[in-house]
């Protein structure tokens, strides 16, 4: 397979754009990572939120009113709140330990760009000396071209022969110079798309264990919460499970057990006869009668003696 270093070697472009490009690029790496870490500790913020709704709604089920044959329905809309409410508390800390994760490979992706900014001293220089020399070539094309411009105007306007051989011995000199710096451009090019192919490779290496790390972390968010779900859909199954197990029946019997007055019939009641109290004379109190059983009196056990 074709390196991708291979399209960044060419020295055509304007201040050799390529490399800075690849430099740069291991730099953004940084600032991916710290965005990543900052998406994640988002999504543990809101999981932490969700946690605390869940949570009011636990209370919420508990505080509600205790009357009625629907009443022990509440109890397991509690339970099912409070076992979501953990569910995300769990994958809010899944979260935290991945950010410190990420943190900790921010840290090392850090050193490592520092060392290899280091070991890229050779193309940086060899980026600078093409620039150079670059600006060299240039100079030197124009003035042999405007030499050249010069000779073609003496030659049409006939000028002396003395004028035309100066003219063409400076024009002599533009071309030497001209090739020299042609050559030397050539080397310098070719010691730059050395250090070039180096560096690019460096880079390629670089970038392809960035994103084999920044993969490894993603998938720990993929799976954090995919087990999560899994939790939330056992939690959910089980409420369904607790509502369809609760039938209308056994709501119905334990509201009469807790609030019933009993199995056993009253007796039936008889008619019982108005008794009015007879006022006493001269507003003398009376006496109440005691009440007496027949055959046990005084009177009744002694008989008269007459």
């Amino acid at each position: 397979t074709k390196c991708v270093c291979d399209l960044f070697v060419s020295w055509q472009g304007e201040k050799n754009a390529g490399f800075d490009v690849l430099y740069h690029n291991m730099k953004h790496g940084q600032l991916a990572t710290k965005e990543l870490a900052e998406f994640v500790r988002e999504r543990a913020a809101i999981e932490e939120t969700y946690s605390k709704s869940m949570n009011k709604l636990a209370k919420m089920a508990s505080n509600a009113s205790p009357q009625g044959t629907f009443a022990p329905m509440w109890d397991v809309f509690r339970v099912s709140s409070d076992k979501l409410a953990l569910c995300h508390l769990e994958l809010m800390k899944k979260m935290n330990d991945l950010i410190r994760d990420i943190n900790k490979y921010g840290d090392e992706q850090v050193k490592i760009h520092r060392k290899t900014k280091e070991e890229m001293v050779g193309t940086v220089e060899a980026v600078q000396a093409l620039q150079v020399q670059s600006g060299h070539l240039q100079k030197s094309k124009e003035g042999y071209h405007a030499k050249c411009l010069e000779l073609d105007r003496l030659r049409k306007e006939g000028a002396p022969q003395k004028e035309l051989e100066k003219a063409e011995l400076k024009s002599k000199k533009a071309a030497e110079s001209f090739a020299l710096c042609i050559e030397k451009y050539n080397r310098v090019g070719g010691e730059f798309e050395q250090k070039m192919s180096e560096s690019a490779q460096k880079f390629q290496e670089i970038e392809e264990a960035h994103l084999r790390q920044m993969k490894q972390l993603i998938k720990g968010y993929s799976h954090s919460i995919e087990d999560t779900h899994v939790q939330v859909g056992q939690v959910h199954e089980e409420f369904k499970q607790n509502v369809e197990n609760i039938g209308i029946d056994n709501l119905i019997q334990k509201f009469a057990e807790q609030k019933g007055t009993g199995k056993d019939r009253p007796a039936l009641v008889g008619f019982e006869e108005y008794m009015t109290a007879l006022a006493p004379e001269g507003g003398k109190k009376s006496r109440a009668k005691a009440f007496r059983i027949p055959g046990l009196g005084k009177r009744d056990k002694e008989p008269d003696s007459t």
